[in-house]
């Protein structure tokens, strides 16, 4: 127990080297494209409303995400395989266990991508009802919708919405080792379905999710912010009746429809509690 501090402490730099790079690379390809194809006109995305609370969560929610996912990770080999020694974690979680870690990579990575989208779905139609809706809210708020607004998640929302779906599949016995091609991939998907871009992708909008079938996802309810609740496939949508693209349209307002909700970051963090 002596060595969990510096562990943490190394899971984090190891965390923030991955990230500042990744960030350089995005807000760079973002720069460009937004300012050839923007979907709605206005300030660059470095001039737009809180982007020191986006760039807080951007930093933050990867660090969060990493050291919950081992700890659960961690914690569900304890309880459901018995295996508590730190060399037989490694062993085990190093290549993946079971049926699905034979499959070829490639295979598990898509296995992986379709099985997390369709729990995803579900859990993102959750969190837009009942109790729930005042942590999901806090990805809402966003009323200048940029590729960094992407990481903005309150850490329950975080935590029952994604972290959740990552670790049962990785517990199933998918290798931890596709992490190092769906990492990359999605995270520059959820800044691509963020950016301000009027891409739609024609006939593959049904295929692939893009910045105006998302932006229309973050539109007020009546516009259409109970649509489109896929993060990746479209198909979900399509299949159980949520799809939304109107025909020659554009969405120009963004928000939660509650101006309640604090602007900075650590406001955001404590305003499900005073719900």
């Amino acid at each position: 127990m002596s060595g969990m501090p510096m562990q943490v402490i190394d899971v984090v730099g190891q965390t923030i080297a991955k990230v500042v790079p990744i960030t350089i690379a995005l807000a760079l390809v973002f720069t460009v494209l937004s300012h050839f194809w923007a979907c709605n006109p206005g300030k660059p995305w470095w001039r737009k409303r809180e982007l020191v609370t986006d760039i807080c969560y951007w930093f933050l929610v990867p660090v969060f995400g990493r050291i919950l996912r081992i700890g659960l990770l961690v914690m569900g080999a304890a309880i459901v395989f018995n295996i508590h020694e730190v060399d037989d974690l490694i062993a085990f979680y190093d290549n993946g266990h079971g049926p699905l870690s034979t499959l070829p990579l490639w295979v598990q990575a898509i296995l992986f991508l379709v099985a997390s989208d369709f729990m995803l779905y579900w859990l993102h139609r959750m969190f837009h009802g009942g109790g729930f809706w005042k942590y999901h809210a806090i990805h809402h708020s966003s009323e200048d919708l940029e590729w960094i607004s992407a990481a903005r998640f309150h850490p329950v929302n975080l935590f029952i919405g994604t972290i959740l779906v990552d670790v049962i599949l990785l517990m199933a016995g998918i290798s931890p080792n596709i992490m190092l091609w769906v990492g990359p991939l999605t995270t520059f998907h959820s800044a691509f379905v963020h950016a301000n871009l009027n891409w739609t992708l024609g006939p593959f909008k049904y295929v692939l999710a893009t910045p105006v079938f998302h932006r229309w996802h973050h539109t007020s309810l009546e516009q259409g912010g109970n649509t489109n609740f896929a993060g990746t496939f479209p198909l979900w949508d399509i299949l159980f009746g949520t799809f939304r693209m109107p025909e020659n349209a554009l969405p120009e307002h963004y928000g939660a429809d509650d101006p309640k909700i604090p602007a900075a970051f650590g406001g955001q963090l404590a305003y499900p509690f005073r719900q």
